[in-house]
């Protein structure tokens, strides 16, 4: 487990609910218990996260995750139909901010007024809270 503790309190990166507003995307990730069960298909069981979208009701499953070091973090993530994939990396940036980089794969897109929309491959997020919101 990799946690930082800034003034005595320990504090975890990588687990909330992480938001691009501009793709009105969200990446709800625990990369420490990776305990996190996708709604609607908990047949999966828990995983370390997934992604989503305000304008698709379809998910990017994280199947495996890995803690890089204090500021970063990789993600193999399949989408929900098995039929494609990518693996990206989540850095947490000096100032708060997290960017998401596609780093090989499947190109990440979701479904906008029945058109694919691609997601560029280096987008940044922010983290809007825990992991109860959706």
């Amino acid at each position: 487990m990799c946690t930082i503790n800034v003034h005595g309190q320990s504090v975890e990166p990588f687990k909330g609910k992480f938001v691009n507003d501009e793709y009105q995307i969200y990446l709800k990730l625990n990369a420490y218990e990776q305990n996190i069960t996708v709604p609607d298909q908990e047949i999966y069981g828990e995983l370390p996260g997934y992604f989503g979208s305000k304008r698709d009701s379809r998910q990017w499953l994280v199947i495996e995750c890995e803690i890089i070091n204090n500021n970063t973090v990789e993600m193999k993530v399949v989408n929900d139909y098995g039929s494609e994939d990518f693996t990206a990396r989540l850095t947490l940036n000096s100032d708060g901010t997290y960017t998401l980089k596609h780093l090989e794969g499947s190109t990440y897109k979701i479904v906008v007024d029945s058109k694919y929309v691609k997601i560029p491959k280096k987008i940044e997020m922010k983290i809007e809270g825990d992991l109860k919101g959706s």
